[in-house]
């Protein structure tokens, strides 16, 4: 059963996919230039889903988007990074500074895991897709997408307590 992508329902989505952007990038400017161009190349013209939630295939443009940025990225000059502490900007929607500079330090170890291990954790814990959602997003099997959970997950926690993974 195939139907086009309902583009007045986009604007449902973009939470999750900000948080997964987020996740993707390890910085919220780039997470918010990412969904952007997304969105952009999306509703550049109609697309067919083929059997699919808009979700799953809307978090599947998103990673193309991303690594497509990624390859252009790999080929350019690369200008030279800004100090550490301007990156530091408090989340307006955090209840306490430091829940903010959490986030920020998830998000960072959650984009420096290896692309397989990324994509199933962005996809299970920061969108909220079930196994068989993120299975079926992803094209792999769903018991992949538990192993790699899970083994995500530990080298988050690694990061995050401070130990290397």
């Amino acid at each position: 059963m195939e139907r086009t992508l309902d583009p007045a329902r986009l604007g449902d989505h973009l939470d999750r996919l900000y948080r997964a952007a987020w996740a993707l990038c390890g910085s919220r400017e780039d997470a918010e230039d990412l969904v952007q161009e997304t969105y952009a190349r999306l509703l550049a013209r109609p697309r067919l889903l083929r059997n699919e939630d808009d979700l799953g295939y809307l978090l599947r443009a998103l990673r193309n988007t991303f690594l497509n940025q990624k390859r252009n990225e790999s080929r350019r000059l690369r200008p030279v990074p800004l100090p550490d502490g301007l990156d530091l900007v408090a989340d307006p929607h955090a209840p306490q500074p430091h829940a903010a500079l959490e986030a920020a330090e998830l998000y960072a170890a959650i984009a420096a895991l290896p692309d397989d291990f990324r994509d199933v954790l962005v996809a299970v814990d920061v969108t909220g897709l079930s196994y068989k959602e993120a299975a079926r997003a992803l094209r792999i099997r769903e018991g992949t997408v538990m192993s790699r959970l899970y083994r995500a997950r530990q080298q988050v926690v690694r990061r995050v307590e401070g130990g290397t993974a």
